[in-house]
């Protein structure tokens, strides 16, 4: 599948601009999320990719998507995990390449009834219209790697999706902005702040915590499927993932 189309920053009046890590089908946690930080009409919400696959329910999680466009503007990155939904939808992959991989989850929030035709058309319809990068005058998000020596459109799309920091941890990119990825999931629950790369998958679908970054301000939302939350802020920068 070719790569989408970079997201711009927005011209209307600032707001806030607030990511949220791999939601992995924990329903439950966005709720939580949702509640803590209550977004507002001017702020926009980005979401780093995998919001779907491996917890108990996707379809929530896209329907309370769709629900928050009506409150706020909503980025959302296409991540891997949806990649495989879309090639599966296209005949581009094995279906049961797609279950195999967390897939089967998200189906059953779906109903079995008729496979992967079970899935919502609006659904489909709509993870055709993520992209894979949302630039801020500051930041820039992305779900998994990218290049620090490419311009942000024109990174190879593959890496975008796919490439894991533990294969690789990028140098600071030349655009001078911060990196906000996730896909690089960690397993302690913990936000890895490299200084010019935050990573904020911090493995909600495993038991850990969905997590929510302000850049601007640093502060952060955590949220359990539990319904369970916290707030703090940015740890300090370790210079090592």
């Amino acid at each position: 599948m070719p790569p989408s189309s970079p997201a711009k920053p927005s011209a209307e009046k600032p707001g806030r601009t607030i990511a949220i890590g791999d939601i992995h089908g924990c329903a439950t946690a966005l709720a939580a999320m949702l509640e803590m930080f209550r977004p507002q009409a001017a702020d926009t919400v980005v979401t780093l990719g995998d919001v779907i696959d491996r917890g108990p329910d996707s379809r929530g999680v896209v329907q309370q998507l769709l629900r928050l466009r009506e409150q706020c503007r909503v980025v959302c990155i296409l991540g891997n995990h949806e990649q495989m939904l879309l090639d599966a939808v296209e005949g581009l992959m094995p279906v049961q390449e797609w279950l195999h991989h967390g897939g089967a989850q998200a189906l059953d929030s779906y109903g079995r009834g008729s496979g992967i035709n079970s899935i919502d058309d609006e659904h489909v319809a709509f993870f055709r219209t993520w992209v894979d990068v949302f630039e801020t005058p500051g930041e820039f998000f992305v779900h998994g790697n990218y290049w620090a020596t490419r311009p942000l459109d024109r990174q190879p799309w593959r890496d975008l999706r796919w490439q894991s920091l533990h294969w690789h941890t990028p140098e600071p990119h030349r655009s001078g902005k911060t990196a906000v990825l996730g896909h690089t999931s960690n397993k302690q629950g913990r936000i890895v702040n490299l200084g010019h790369l935050v990573c904020i998958d911090t493995y909600c679908c495993g038991g850990g915590w969905l997590t929510a970054l302000e850049p601007a301000t640093g502060r952060v939302w955590q949220t359990q499927e539990t319904g369970e939350g916290r707030e703090g802020s940015l740890p300090a920068p370790t210079g090592r993932f």
